[in-house]
């Protein structure tokens, strides 16, 4: 058990300083990649913690991360569809989409989220020696096997879904793919399965892109000359994304019926 509040001692203390330096780059608009570093930061912190729910001090932390996560979430859309935009020689559209980004940065850095977030990294380390004087830290890593194993059975059954969403599996595939990067000894995931998420999940991640960039055509008409190329690579990643999560059952069988 004291292996365990290590390695998850030693795991925020790096995600911290990470956050910190994404911050920083935001901050002086230094580094272009700051904002997707930072919520790849606040996606290890919240893989690392969700098994571990149960203990105030970690559902706390995971809360805040979460919520940061969200407000960042279509910061990061509108930086991708940028590019994209850039990609397609629409630089006036691009321009348009940077510059409410640089208003927007302004606002996530002096928000109450990301000063939420600080506070409790900050105060996270003593906050967890005082939990185990007190007795009161229970964590351990049969949690996590718990955990993976449930999101594991959730993945397969909607895996077998004929109405399933490809949201949805998208969402339990990047949960049982980042715990198990997360507590990678703890998890019994085998490298062929890992592979296969993470393939899966590149494939809908480009699928959600051309979906949600033809969701926008309704209410920003700029981007209607992109309509046709992107409903045709839709088409094309609806394909390989189906392809790749039929790829997927082999590794996530249906669990055997209980009499």
């Amino acid at each position: 058990m004291a292996g365990f509040q290590r390695e998850l001692a030693r795991q925020v203390i790096v995600l911290h300083i990470r956050i910190y330096a994404c911050v920083s780059g935001l901050q002086a608009d230094s580094d272009d990649e700051a904002l997707h570093d930072l919520r790849i930061a606040l996606r290890r912190l919240r893989s690392l913690l969700r098994p571990l729910r149960s203990e105030k001090l970690c559902a706390a932390l995971e809360q805040v991360a979460g919520t940061l996560g969200d407000a960042s979430g279509p910061l990061r859309d509108l930086e991708v569809l940028a590019n994209e935009l850039e990609k397609q020689s629409l630089p006036l559209a691009a321009r348009r989409r940077r510059a409410h980004l640089a208003q927007s940065y302004v606002r996530l850095l002096e928000g109450l989220p990301l000063k939420r977030l600080l506070i409790l990294l900050d105060d996270w380390s003593e906050d967890q020696r005082q939990a185990l004087r007190l007795g009161e830290w229970q964590a351990r890593g049969k949690a996590v096997a718990k955990y993976m194993r449930k999101q594991g059975r959730q993945l397969a059954e909607a895996l077998r879904d004929p109405a399933h969403d490809r949201h949805r599996l998208r969402l339990l595939i990047k949960r049982l793919r980042y715990c198990n990067e997360a507590w990678p000894q703890h998890a019994d995931l085998p490298s062929a399965a890992l592979r296969a998420l993470r393939y899966a999940q590149s494939a809908l991640g480009d699928w959600h892109d051309h979906w949600q960039w033809l969701q926008r055509l309704h209410t920003e008409p700029d981007l209607a000359p992109c309509a046709e190329v992107w409903r045709e690579r839709l088409q094309q990643a609806e394909a390989v994304a189906d392809l790749a999560l039929q790829a997927l059952l082999e590794h996530f069988p249906e669990a055997p019926a209980q009499s």
